[in-house]
C-alpha cells in the first residue's frame, strides 16, 4: 500500500501488541489509524515467544487482561475467519510448599472472582492430568482448565486481518527513522514519507526505549525497560508422548513448576522447556554487545549452560524429557519492565502520546492490552482500573542502571511469590530522606515508595532481619512486636515518622479557586484551612484523592501520595488553563508526620507554632529554629501534625523531636492505624473501579454545587438510582493472616464484594478489612466472610466511621 500522509492514530511497532491496539481501534469504530512495522508483522519478540497463555497473576489488573485475551482467543479465528492453532489443553502449577499453596489459593479465589474455575490440588489429582509427572515431593499444585499455548504469528496475523476488514491499514516494511510535534499534531517519519496524526503510540517491543528518545524534546522520558535474553528449547519427538497423544487424543498439559522456574510443555510430540534462571543474561548494554538497529527475525547464540541446572531438575520431574536430544534452541530478546509489569497508557509529560510496550507474556496480555490501549485512546479512561500497567507508576528514578537491574532481578525471580513484609533488593537508595542515616542507625527496615527509601518498621538489636525472614504469608514475624511497640507508642505518647517524597504541587493564578472547583467533587476550604478534594472521571470514578491546602484566594498547595506523583500533577496539567501555574514541588521538603496524644507537649518545648489551632489548619512557623509548614492532621488518626520543612532543615528538626522524647514509627504501623480510622489507599481502597459514591465519601461530593465537574452528571444519576457496591469496613476472625488486596467476600454461596486492603489494628486487637461489599449485603452488623487463602473466615460489618474513636475526639483534641 501505499502511505497515507494522514491519520488519526499511527502505531509504531506490528508484534501482537500493535497489532492488538489496531484491531481494537478499529472495533470502537476509530478506523483511521495507521500502525508502521520497520520489517514483517511480528520481526521483534512476537516470532520467538513460545506463546503460552495462562490466566493465573497475582495482580487483579493483569488477570483481567490475560483473561480478557484468552475469552478473546477462543473465538477470534471465527470472528475474522483466519485459521488458529490455539490448544486450549489446561495447565498445572506445582508447589513444593505450604507457603506456595496459600499464593495457589489466593490466585484461585480472584479467578473464581473473575468468572475463572481454576482448582486447588493434591499431589495424586496432578498426576492424573499429568501422568509423565514425579510428584512425591510436592505439596500439591492448581489446576487451571482454560490455560494452553497458541501460534503467536497467527494470532497476531488474524487480528491483523481483523483489523483491515474494519477499514485499520498497516504498511509494513516501514521502518518509523523519528517524531516531530507541529500545530498540535505529531508528524511521524519514515523512509517512505511523512504522516501528520492525532495520536501516536509507542508499541515498539524492545525497541521501545529507543523510540521514547524521539520525545524527549516534548516532555518526555526515557522508557523504564531493559532487554533479557529468554531461552527455551525443544526435544526431538518423544515415542512415549507421540502413543499418549494418540491414545488420550489431546496433548499434555503446559506444567509449570514456578518453586524451581520453569515451564514445560508439549510441542507436537516433543517437548517445550522454558526456564526462568536466576543467573540470566541481559542484552544490549555494554561496549560490546551494542543495540543493534535492526534484529528482526533474529535470535542470540545458543547458551544451554546457563540453564543446566534446571534442565536437571526437569528431568527428574518429567523423565521422558531426558530421553530425547535438543532439536532446536531458541534464544531470543524480551523486554523486561522494573517490576516485569507492561506498560500500557499515556506517555509521561508528553501530549496525545501513548504506550503499549515492555511485555514479558505479550502473547497472552496481547489482546487485554489491545482492548485497554484502545480505551485510553478512544475513551481517556479504561473499564478496569490499571494502574498496575500505568507508564506514569515509574518516575525519575529509573535511570539505564536501574532499570538493568531489576529487569535482571524480576527475571531471575519470574515466579516468586510477592509477600506483604518482603521488600526486593535490587536497585535500592535512588531518592533518599535527609535524615536517612539516622533512620537506619535507629533500626529502619527501609522500603522503597516511588524510589524514596522510607522505614517500614524499626528493628531491636536481635531482631531477624534477613531477606529471608520475611518470605511470609503470616502476620507473625520479627516485625510483628516492633508493629505493636510502634502503634502503641502512637496511641500513648507520641511517634515519629519520617516521610520523604510527599507529592506536592502549588497551584497559583487569578481563576485558581474557581478552576479547582470545576475539577473537584466537593468544596473548598477557607483561606488557612486544608480539606481533601476528590477528583472523578467522567463516570464518577475515582481518580485521585489530594490533600488541598489554602494560602490565599487563589494560592494552593496540593498534597498527595508518592507513587501518584507523575499521574497527578498529569491530571491537573492536562486541563490547567492559561495564565494558572502549576509547579511540582516534591524535591523541595520533606515532612514529618509527629503524632500521639503527647504531640502537642513535645511541640511546644521546641516550635514557636500556635498549637491551639484546630483540626485542618495549617501555619507557618519555627520548629528548632527552623521554618516549617505545620499542617494540624494526622493520618494516624491521634492528634498529631505535619512538620513540612527544607530538606537541609530537616536534620535538626528530626533530632529535635526524637529529643523531644517521640518514638519512631513505621510505613507499617501507619498502615494499621490508618485501617483502624478507615482511611483509605490511593490506588488500593481508592481506584477507578469505584465511583466516589460506592467508596463512601458521600460527604466529598457536593451534587447541589452550582459548579459543573467530571462526573456530575453520572454522580447524580447514581444517587437517585442508589449504588451497586458500598464501602464497608469488616472485623474479620482471620487467623494467622490477614486479608490480601482483593479477597473474595462471601454471603453464603455467593461472591457479594471484594476487600480493598487489610491487616491488624493494635489499638483495637483486631484484623480489619476495608471492603466494597454489594449494597443489600452491606448493612452493620452484617454477617459475611472473608476468603483468605482459600479459607473462609467470618467477617461482621460495622457501623459507618471509624472503629478508634469514631466521634475523632482524640484527633480534635
Amino acid at each position: 500500500m501505499s502511505l497515507p500522509s494522514t491519520a488519526r492514530v499511527v502505531i509504531i511497532g506490528g508484534g501482537v501488541v500493535g497489532v492488538s491496539t489496531l484491531y481494537h481501534l478499529a472495533r470502537a469504530g476509530w478506523t483511521d489509524c495507521l500502525l508502521l512495522e520497520k520489517n514483517e508483522l511480528t520481526a521483534g519478540s512476537t516470532w520467538h515467544a513460545a506463546g503460552n497463555c495462562p490466566n493465573f497473576s497475582a495482580s487483579w489488573a493483569v488477570m483481567n487482561m490475560q483473561r480478557y485475551s484468552l475469552q478473546l482467543y477462543r473465538g477470534l479465528a471465527e470472528l475474522v475467519d483466519y485459521p488458529i492453532n490455539y490448544h486450549v489443553t489446561g495447565a498445572v502449577r506445582l508447589a513444593h510448599s505450604d507457603a506456595r499453596m496459600r499464593e495457589f489459593e489466593r490466585v484461585a479465589s480472584m479467578g473464581r472472582h473473575q468468572g475463572l474455575e481454576m482448582k486447588i490440588c493434591t499431589p495424586e489429582e496432578l498426576q492424573a492430568y499429568h501422568p509423565f509427572m514425579e510428584t512425591h515431593d510436592l505439596a500439591g499444585g492448581l489446576w487451571d482448565p482454560l490455560d494452553g499455548d497458541i501460534d503467536p504469528a497467527q494470532v497476531t496475523q488474524a487480528m491483523a486481518k481483523g483489523a483491515r476488514d474494519l477499514g485499520a491499514r498497516i504498511a509494513r516494511f516501514t521502518p518509523v527513522t523519528g517524531v516531530r510535534r507541529e500545530g498540535g499534531e505529531w508528524i511521524v517519519e519514515t523512509d517512505q514519507g511523512e504522516v501528520r496524526c492525532e495520536i501516536v503510540v509507542n508499541a515498539a517491543g524492545y525497541y521501545a526505549r529507543r523510540v521514547s528518545e524521539w520525545f524527549l524534546p516534548y516532555g518526555g522520558r526515557l522508557a523504564p525497560a531493559a532487554v533479557m535474553s529468554h531461552q527455551y528449547f525443544l526435544t526431538d519427538e518423544i515415542p512415549e508422548l507421540a502413543a499418549w497423544t494418540k491414545e488420550a487424543g489431546r496433548k499434555l498439559p503446559i506444567l509449570r513448576d514456578v518453586d524451581t522456574s520453569y515451564y514445560l510443555r508439549q510441542d507436537k510430540n516433543g517437548l517445550n522447556l522454558g526456564p526462568y534462571e536466576p543467573n540470566c543474561k541481559a542484552h544490549w548494554i555494554t561496549e560490546d554487545d551494542p543495540f543493534p538497529e535492526d534484529f528482526s527475525f533474529q535470535l542470540y547464540p545458543d547458551d544451554l549452560d546457563r540453564l543446566e541446572w534446571h534442565i536437571e531438575d526437569a528431568m527428574a520431574r518429567v523423565p521422558i524429557l531426558g530421553t530425547q536430544g535438543v532439536a532446536r534452541n531458541i534464544n531470543g530478546p524480551i523486554p523486561y519492565a522494573p517490576d516485569g509489569h507492561p506498560m500500557i497508557g499515556p506517555m509521561p509529560g508528553v501530549p496525545n502520546a501513548f504506550e503499549a510496550h515492555s511485555f514479558t507474556f505479550g502473547i497472552a496480555q496481547g489482546g487485554g492490552a489491545g482492548k485497554v490501549a484502545a480505551e485510553w485512546i478512544t475513551e481517556g479512561a479504561t473499564e478496569w482500573d490499571m494502574w498496575a500497567c500505568d507508564p506514569r507508576r515509574f518516575t525519575d528514578y529509573t535511570d539505564r542502571e536501574f532499570c538493568i537491574d531489576k529487569a535482571m532481578e524480576v527475571y531471575g525471580h519470574e515466579y516468586a511469590m510477592h509477600f506483604p513484609r518482603h521488600s526486593w533488593p535490587a536497585a535500592r537508595d535512588r531518592k533518599m530522606s535527609p535524615v536517612d542515616a539516622r533512620v537506619r542507625s535507629l533500626g529502619g527496615q527501609m522500603g522503597s515508595y516511588n524510589g524514596w527509601e522510607r522505614a517500614n518498621w524499626f528493628a531491636q538489636p536481635g531482631d531477624d532481619t534477613s531477606e529471608e525472614a520475611t518470605q511470609s504469608w503470616l502476620r507473625a514475624g520479627p516485625w510483628e512486636p516492633r508493629i505493636r511497640e510502634e502503634c502503641e507508642a502512637v496511641r500513648d505518647g507520641v511517634g515519629v515518622l519520617d516521610l520523604p517524597g510527599f507529592s506536592r504541587f502549588s497551584l497559583e493564578g487569578t481563576g485558581a479557586a474557581d478552576w479547582l472547583r470545576s475539577r473537584i467533587a466537593g468544596a473548598l476550604c477557607r483561606v488557612g484551612r486544608m480539606t481533601l478534594a476528590y477528583f472523578p472521571d467522567e463516570r464518577g470514578r475515582i481518580l485521585t484523592e489530594m490533600s488541598v491546602l489554602r494560602h490565599g484566594e487563589d494560592a494552593f498547595t496540593l498534597i498527595t501520595a508518592a507513587s501518584a506523583q507523575w499521574h497527578d500533577f498529569e491530571l491537573l496539567k492536562k486541563h490547567l488553563p492559561e495564565g494558572l501555574s502549576l509547579v511540582d514541588r516534591t524535591r523541595e521538603l520533606s515532612t514529618l508526620i509527629v503524632a500521639g496524644p503527647k504531640s502537642r507537649d513535645l511541640l511546644e518545648g521546641i516550635s514557636t507554632a500556635d498549637l491551639s489551632l484546630g483540626w485542618l489548619t495549617h501555619q507557618q512557623a519555627e520548629v528548632a529554629g527552623k521554618p516549617v509548614l505545620m499542617v494540624r492532621v494526622s493520618y494516624a488518626g491521634e492528634l498529631g501534625w505535619e512538620v513540612h520543612a527544607s530538606f537541609d532543615d530537616m536534620p535538626a528538626i528530626y533530632d529535635a523531636v526524637l529529643a523531644g522524647g517521640a518514638k519512631p514509627f513505621g510505613m507499617f504501623a501507619l498502615d494499621a492505624l490508618r485501617l483502624e480510622k478507615g482511611y483509605r489507599t490511593w490506588k488500593g481502597d481508592l481506584s477507578s473501579d469505584y465511583s466516589l459514591l460506592e467508596a463512601g465519601l458521600d460527604r466529598f461530593v457536593k451534587l447541589d454545587k452550582p459548579e459543573d465537574f467530571p462526573g456530575k452528571a453520572a454522580l447524580l444519576a447514581e444517587s437517585r438510582r442508589g449504588v451497586a457496591k458500598r464501602f464497608a469496613t469488616l472485623v474479620v476472625d482471620a487467623g494467622d493472616c490477614d486479608a490480601p488486596y482483593m479477597s473474595s467476600v462471601w454471603s453464603g454461596d455467593e461472591i457479594v464484594g471484594e476487600t480493598t486492603s487489610g491487616g491488624w489494628g493494635y489499638r483495637v486487637n483486631a484484623s480489619i478489612a476495608l471492603a466494597m461489599v454489594r449494597a443489600d449485603r452491606a448493612a452493620p452488623g452484617a454477617e459475611l466472610e472473608v476468603e483468605i487463602f482459600g479459607e473462609r473466615r467470618k467477617a461482621v460489618v460495622q457501623p459507618e466511621g471509624p472503629l478508634w474513636d469514631p466521634e475523632n475526639l482524640r484527633l480534635r483534641a
